[in-house]
Order: C-alpha cells, then structure tokens, then sequence
C-alpha cells in the first residue's frame, strides 16, 4: 500500500510501461471489488503495474487529480496519465488496461497460458459478491429485461457488479452451459447462478430480496459507522502529520497535549462525506470531533473547553 506523495511521483516518474494507482480505502467493498480485478490483470499482463494508494495520506495527490471518492483508477501509458476511471466499473478498468497494453506494444510479450472459457466464466462469477451479467449497462440496458431488473435493484439499492454479455459473444454462450441457464439477465451470487428475472421478481415480493442480496450502505449509516469506528474520532483536512488547514492543524496540536489514542479521517479525501457529514451532525464546518459516537464540537469549542481545563474530562 502506497501511503505517501513522493512514492505515488517516483512510481509515475520511473513508469515504462502500463501503471495503474488504485486510489483505495480499508472500509470500502467495492475497492475490495477493484482490487480483485486488477489483481486477475496483473497476473495477465506483463506490462502491466498496479499499486494501492492510501487516499488518505496522499491528500495533496488527490486534489490535485480531483480524487474525491474511492475507489479511482488513474491510468498510465508510461509517464503520461490517459485515463481515470472513478467507482465500481471493473468492465471499464478491463478494457481500459487492455487497451493500454495494446497501445504499449507489449501485449506481444505475454507468457501467461490463454484462459480456458470455464475458467474464465468462473473468475467472472467471482469478481464480487453480487454479479449481474447483463445487455448494455445498469445505466444504458439494451433489453427489457435488463431495465426491469435495474430499476428493482436500483429501488432495492442492491450492491453488485456487472458484466455487458454483449461485450463477449464467447461469455454469452458459454454462461448459458455453464450455468445451465439460457437467458439473461443472470444474477450469481458468492459464485452460484441465483436466477433471472422472474426468480429476482418473486424474491422481491416475498420480501427475500434484500435479505439475500448484498444491500448498498446509506450514506448516514456509513457515517455513522465512521464516527463510531473509534472512541475519539476526529473529521478533519488532512492527517495529524499534514495537516491541510489552519482550523485543522491547530486542533491536532491540542489534542497532542493530551497524549490521546484517536482516530481521523480525511474529508478532503471524500466528498460524500464531507458533504453528508455536514447535514447529519448539524454543523457546517471542518474540524469535527466526536467522542463516544457524539459530536463534541469544532476548533472554537475544543479550544474553549481546553483553555477551561473542561476538554480532559469531555475526552474520557
């Protein structure tokens, strides 16, 4: 895991061939996704170089590329950056590093033996909890059948990956056998043909849906989940170490007095949650500090309550 500005500069600088920076976060699950799909195509690609950045200690990096939400995918053709691929779109992060390879020269140069169609079928339906193989894209289905099942998913907020059987006539005839299922859409889940639409419809109605299928986490439950990942939680610009505003570095230099065991997180490096964050504690400025899962204050009040000799027991 790549955790500072000048590692991230001399891993482009030194690039010869194809890089991609995984642009990460250890509570994301779509960034397990990514990472799990990257990891298939460095195995494939000789060429090919992937490195996880630590979004939270590269914040200048971030800005600077307008990485605000995790997972990202910035793309290089030796030193030039060519594409950036932000979300959970693993077809995309596919074609994409294929077609660097290929513009690379160096796809001549694999060794790895060709992938036999099962065993290729079988990564597929592995590549996330969830996968929907599909015509056309959640956000452009190419059949009927496709819109109905995005559109339930979609109200259901179901999480999954996906892959375009159009992309693939060798994928859209061999999923057919593979999982002795001759239509699409096909919704596997942990590996195992769950069924099509009409299976999704019933679930759906019995209320199984989504207590079977993995459900995308709501932006206060995630917050919540943040604030209350640590006894002390700070929500701040930055990191203790480099901190990227005033307000921010002040606050970290009061707590240092304390000699604290806390934890931060760096809004700078999520969008979502610097916006959400806002409205769910109520308090339209950065720092925030929580304490047992409840919003103490920003810098005035910190600074008050220190002066006061108040903050050492607000932070027991």
């Amino acid at each position: 895991m790549i955790s500072s500005e000048g590692a991230v500069q001399q891993l482009i600088e030194s690039n010869e061939q194809v890089l991609v920076l995984h642009f990460t976060a250890s509570w994301s699950e779509p960034c397990k996704t990514v990472a799990a799909s990257l990891g298939v195509l460095a195995q494939k690609y000789k060429a090919l170089s992937v490195h996880q950045v630590d979004t939270e200690k590269v914040s200048k990096f971030s800005e600077a590329n307008n990485i605000d939400s995790v997972p990202t995918c910035l793309f290089y053709l030796k030193k030039e950056l060519k594409e950036t691929v932000a979300g959970l779109n693993v077809p995309r992060v596919a074609k994409t590093v294929d077609k660097l390879v290929t513009d690379c020269g160096s796809i001549s140069a694999i060794e790895t033996p060709v992938e036999d169609l099962n065993s290729r079928l079988k990564r597929l339906t592995q590549m996330a909890k969830c996968v929907v193989f599909l015509k056309g894209s959640p956000q452009a289905p190419r059949c009927k059948f496709t819109r109905a099942l995005m559109e339930m998913f979609s109200t259901t907020e179901i999480e999954f990956s996906y892959f375009d059987i159009l992309s693939d006539n060798d994928v859209r005839e061999g999923l057919k056998k593979f999982g002795e299922w001759p239509t699409y859409p096909q919704v596997w889940l942990d590996g195992e043909l769950l069924g099509g639409l009409d299976i999704m419809k019933e679930m759906h109605e019995n209320g199984e849906l989504v207590t079977t299928l993995p459900v995308k986490q709501s932006l206060n439950t995630r917050l919540k989940n943040l604030i209350n990942s640590h006894k002390i939680m700070l929500f701040m610009k930055g990191n203790p170490t480099e901190p990227r505003c005033g307000f921010s570095k002040t606050t970290v230099g009061i707590l240092a007095e304390y000699n604290l065991d806390y934890k931060t997180f760096d809004i700078l490096s999520d969008n979502e949650v610097r916006q959400g964050l806002k409205t769910y504690s109520e308090w339209p400025t950065y720092p925030q500090l929580y304490v047992n899962g409840e919003l103490l204050g920003g810098l005035d009040i910190i600074r008050e309550m220190h002066e006061s000799g108040d903050l050492s027991d607000s932070l027991k």
